[in-house]
């Protein structure tokens, strides 16, 4: 969170902690419009991915699939025609490349006249997982051959929520928070970022699906496990300051600090689904702290010490005084006694050794006063020296440096300071800050005290000016009549502190651009309903920006009976529910929008503080869903139109069924009739042209080849035909097909086209190498679709077929594709499967060979779809129907 007083926001770390981002997230997960799942894949035998099962849906994708927060097993995903337009295919390869994508697409109509849904899917893979998420479907009546304006509105929408559910999937996966979701009572992780991965030491991948003390071994005996529990059990969060925990860092187990959230997870239904885990690292200000703390312990107990020693030196002096006095007591004595010398030799010569002993005393003591004064000094010297600040005695008016102490050099390690002026052992700081405040302090005799200032200075002579943040006191040192000499500078290096502050200030100014980017008003509230937190969005809603709405109370700005229609809402929330609603509104120039609304309680310590509120403008799905009911209302009307319609259709298609069986009969005897007389007037040919040879280039030789080209054609029409006659006579029974063992029978009738083609033919039935298909009709299918890709291979380079299977709803289908000459598929898809229609005539043919192959899949509950492009290639999808 941040201070909004100041003219560009920033989150603080106290206002951190009053409102914890796991509340926030979690409400924007459950709040959110779009439809959001947490997916797993599951895969088949083989280890191919099959389908996606849902773990955990959104409020917005329960109402949408008409399901629960976690589905059970049996509960339909996302998997091979599950969804229009390859949700599937989407969801396999951005799990499997590990790179988001999104597709926009419309879903096949429900009848001849139903709406032809719109959808929006995008998904990204988080860990092992998978996040989805879509919207739509939205009906359009109109044929997608003419786009309408609705249907222009409604994909600037599905890009518009395309990017709002990437925001959200950016601010949770990129947040310079930790967050994490933990579940059940061995406390699997089911979510965790990058962050917090980081601060495990650990991947994604690593620590999802996993119990907590299996994923992180280093957290066991931390209690940590215990804490996450009690918030289960009690649904009550648990906020951590500076806490310690033992976690790896380069290999070792390092004791760290963090501030952290435990906040539970509510279901729609009110269930805890589990324990948000929010934290944030403060090792290194909590050391910082602790050093801080440290040297102004070591600080103190000097400046103690430095006393003792000053009230040591004081009675040092007193006595030296008293000594002075008593000298200048004897120095009278003796004046007095040598007066008295005139009058006595021998009283003289009794007063001078008096006067001799009594000096010699207190010679004796002024010798012991100054070894005790130069003992003090020495220990002086030595706290200076061995002081953890850096301490350093500038002298005279020049402030030449007459002590440096260790921890002063430390700081300029290649520079030679002792004995130098200061501006010529540190020339970079004349101008500077800390230069005037010494001339001041040397001029005036005023201790001057400065907090982390910026100094900046190099550590090395000549080496580049570095940035240090000290905390330092200049204070002048006297000489013996009471002036100004020198001066004591005691300085600390906080650098270390001021980054790791300046860093948290960036973090946090970083996390309020990503709260103004969200298109969702998302504020705070506390208990006297007045802001205390608003983002960007409330400038467009209510034309005043967010600085000015903090400390005001929302009836203040909400008004024209907007606060009336919300505060029942509020108050609930106020009091501990957590509470959703649709409302209705009219904001800035009249405008009536649409809002959807949650308010979520803000407990802390088993108190409600505030509420967390997010509102998301719903207005343009409103406007969609009412006219989706008017469009219905005459779709119905539509329909009772194309129900009368379809009873005269259905007497048509009866008619045309008896028409079509006779058709097949008539097939299927000339074929059987013609086949023989064929064959005899080929054999004829034969012998014609044994029995009288023709010369090469001759009318007659030009006549033999066209009758033999037209008995050759003639005998694929009629061969054709009689295949086309069995597959509508006959019945045969569905049997075990090995695929592998198939298509190698197959390959080897068509080893010629192989050679002649430099095909390259590989092979895939990993996902089910055995199918239940009449194995004369599945035998069929393969040789006309891999006859063609042969048939028509590309002259210009050697053809590439590849055949495999795989799996969709149970059911199997076989993909045929190759890099041949293709066609267009747009301009013939009509005549795709009419009999006797071909692409291309350079080679020999009937136009039989798709017609068959048609005939026969959808006589099995199948179906047949080609894509194709002129001079690229062409793939089926032979869709074999039920097994």
């Amino acid at each position: 969170m941040a201070d909004f007083a100041a003219a560009a926001p920033v989150f603080s770390a106290d206002v951190l902690a009053d409102f914890p981002l796991d509340g926030l997230l979690a409400g924007l997960f459950d709040a959110a419009p779009t439809g959001l799942a947490l997916c797993k894949p599951v895969r088949g035998a083989g280890g191919e991915i099959v389908e996606f099962a849902f773990a955990l849906l959104n409020g917005a994708a329960q109402r949408r699939l008409g399901l629960p927060a976690r589905p059970t097993p049996a509960a339909r995903g996302l998997g091979p025609g599950t969804a229009p337009g390859g949700a599937f295919e989407l969801c396999r390869d951005v799990f499997e490349a590990g790179q988001p994508g999104a597709r926009e697409f419309r879903s096949p109509p429900a009848g001849p006249a139903g709406p032809n849904p719109y959808h929006c899917l995008a998904a990204r893979r988080v860990g092992q997982g998978l996040l989805v998420s879509f919207a739509g479907p939205e009906a359009d009546p109109r044929p997608p051959a003419e786009p309408t304006r609705s249907e222009a509105d409604a994909r600037e929408q599905a890009a518009r929520a395309a990017g709002e559910r990437n925001q959200l999937r950016e601010l949770i996966d990129q947040a310079p928070v930790a967050i994490g979701l933990f579940e059940g009572p061995e406390l699997r992780v089911t979510a965790a970022n990058r962050a917090l991965a980081a601060l495990w030491d650990y991947t994604p991948a690593q620590v999802l699906g996993r119990p907590l003390l299996e994923a992180v071994p280093e957290l066991r005996g931390q209690g940590f496990d215990d804490l996450l529990r009690r918030v289960l059990e009690t649904r009550v969060p648990f906020v951590g300051n500076e806490v310690p925990a033992r976690l790896r860092r380069d290999g070792r187990l390092t004791t760290t600090y963090y501030n952290f959230v435990y906040q539970p997870l509510y279901a729609a239904d009110g269930s805890v689904l589990g324990v948000v885990n929010v934290a944030m690292e403060v090792t290194e200000q909590v050391r910082a702290r602790q050093l801080v703390e440290e040297k102004e312990q070591q600080t103190n107990q000097l400046n103690e010490e430095l006393a003792a020693t000053n009230e040591e030196l004081q009675a040092a002096n007193e006595e030296l005084a008293a000594a002075n006095e008593e000298l200048q007591a004897a120095n009278e004595e003796v004046r007095a006694n040598n007066v008295e010398l005139f009058h006595t030799q021998q009283a003289l010569r009794e007063l001078n050794q008096q006067l001799e002993a009594r000096v010699a005393d207190r010679t004796a003591q002024l010798q012991a006063a100054r070894a005790e004064a130069e003992h003090q000094r020495a220990r002086l010297h030595r706290l200076f020296m061995q002081a953890p600040a850096a301490v350093c005695i500038l002298d005279g008016p020049e402030l030449v440096f007459e002590l440096v102490n260790p921890g002063y050099r430390a700081l300029f390690p290649g520079r030679r300071l002792a004995g130098r002026p200061l501006l010529h052992a540190l020339p970079e700081l004349a101008g500077q800050s800390v230069w005037h405040t010494l001339r001041r302090v040397y001029a005036t005799g005023e201790t001057h005290q400065e907090a982390a200032i910026r100094v900046p200075v190099a550590r090395h002579e000549g080496g580049p000016l570095e940035d240090f943040y000290l905390d330092y006191i200049q204070q002048a040192r006297y000489d013996e009549q009471g002036r100004v000499d020198g001066v004591l500078v005691f300085a600390f290096d906080v650098t270390a502190q001021v980054r790791a502050r300046q860093a948290s200030e960036a973090s946090a100014r970083q996390l309020r651009v990503i709260t103004d980017a969200l298109p969702v008003l998302i504020g705070y509230l506390d208990q006297q309903q007045r802001f205390q937190f608003a983002n960007r969005a409330y400038e467009a809603w209510f034309d005043q920006k967010p600085a000015d709405l903090l400390g005001r109370p929302l009836a203040e700005i909400a008004t024209d009976g907007r606060y009336e229609s919300v505060r029942g809402y509020l108050e609930r929330a106020l009091a501990g529910e957590h509470t959703e609603f649709d409302a209705q509104m009219t904001f800035s120039a009249g405008a009536v929008r649409h809002l959807r609304t949650a308010y979520l309680p803000d407990v802390q310590d088993g108190r409600v503080a505030g509420c967390f509120t997010l509102a998301t403008d719903v207005t343009d799905q409103v406007v969609a869903r009412e006219q989706v009911q008017r469009l219905n209302q005459e779709l119905a009307a539509t329909n009772q139109e194309l129900q009368a319609g379809n009873q005269e259709l259905g007497a048509a298609n009866r008619q045309l069924q008896r028409i079509n069986q006779d058709l097949d009969n008539f097939v299927y005897a000339a074929s059987h009739d013609l086949k023989q007389p064929v064959n005899n007037l080929t054999g004829l040919f034969e012998e014609l042209r044994r029995a009288a040879p023709a010369a090469a280039g001759s009318d007659a030789a030009l006549l033999l080849d066209l009758i033999d080209g037209t008995l050759r054609q003639l005998t694929l029409t009629i061969n054709d035909l009689a295949d086309v006659g069995q597959v509508q006579q006959g019945a045969n029974p569905a049997e075990a097909v090995p695929l592998a063992e198939l298509a190698e029978e197959v390959l080897a009738t068509l080893h010629p086209q192989v050679l002649a083609a430099r095909a390259r033919v590989t092979t895939d039935f990993s996902a089910r190498p055995t199918v239940s298909y009449p194995r004369a009709h599945l035998r069929i299918v393969l040789l006309n679709l891999l006859g063609n890709a042969l048939k028509y291979a590309d002259p210009a380079r050697p053809a590439r077929v590849r055949l495999s299977l795989w799996v969709q709803d149970g059911a199997p289908v076989l993909l045929v594709e190759d890099n041949g000459l293709g066609f267009d598929v747009r301009r013939h898809q009509g005549e795709l499967f009419q009999l006797f229609r071909r692409f291309h005539t350079h080679t020999e043919g009937t136009g039989v060979g798709l017609y068959l192959v048609n005939r026969i899949v959808q006589g099995h509950g199948g179906r047949l779809e080609v894509e194709s492009e002129v001079g690229e290639g062409t793939t089926f999808r032979v869709y074999l129907g039920g097994q």
